[in-house]
């Protein structure tokens, strides 16, 4: 199960780089899955899958889905991008987390609205530890 927060109880850090891709225009919660495990023995190779609720119309379907992390030294984790012909707004990946720390994934829908998820993971074994400050 994963836990979905409104963006008001992301951190700063987490919070203005989700509102550089919004162009400050607020996120509504729900509509899509960020699932990743909440507990991860090993931040090296974590696997995530972000999956957005849309009929993937001409008119309303998904146009990005972007990744992030509150405590990497890269902040933007990953962007996808769905042309109009894609059947399902769908991306599993897996990613490095330098240590326990809170994920956002946020959809950018056509009609230009934004979809967002939160969710804390635990990490064991960190990753990236070397660029940490």
């Amino acid at each position: 199960m994963v836990l979905v927060r409104p963006l008001a109880a992301a951190p700063d850090a987490l919070a203005e780089v989700i509102a550089a891709f919004t162009g400050g225009v607020a996120a509504q919660a729900g509509g899509i899955a960020l699932d990743v495990a909440r507990l991860v023995d090993n931040g090296n190779a974590v696997p995530v899958t972000v999956a957005v609720d849309s009929p993937m119309s001409a008119t309303d379907r998904v146009a990005v889905i972007a990744l992030f992390n509150e405590r990497n030294p890269q902040r933007e984790v990953a962007l996808f991008e769905f042309g109009p012909h894609a059947g399902r707004a769908v991306v599993s990946t897996r990613i490095r987390l330098a240590t326990s720390q809170r994920l956002a994934a946020v959809a950018r829908m056509s009609d230009g609205g934004f979809r967002l998820a939160v969710a804390d993971v635990v990490v064991a074994l960190a990753a990236c530890i070397e660029d940490m400050e």
